[in-house]
């Protein structure tokens, strides 16, 4: 996949993780932070892009059991 590029302009989620509820996370620019408390599912948001890029392995992404 030399060469090719990939720009996100919002990320949709519903039924993910700790996402039950559906949430749309605008990406506003180039460089993107995401930062919050705790607990309040930042790594599930790269968990989700991770898994759509197509990680399938359960154990490379953080989960919860």
């Amino acid at each position: 996949m030399a060469g090719v590029k990939l720009h996100l302009k919002h990320i949709k989620l519903a039924g993910f993780k700790s996402f039950a509820e559906p949430t749309q996370i605008p990406v506003p620019g180039q460089l993107v932070g995401i930062v919050g408390p705790n607990g309040c599912g930042k790594s599930n948001v790269i968990d989700a892009v991770r898994w759509v890029l197509g990680e399938s392995q359960a154990k490379q992404l953080l989960c919860k059991m």
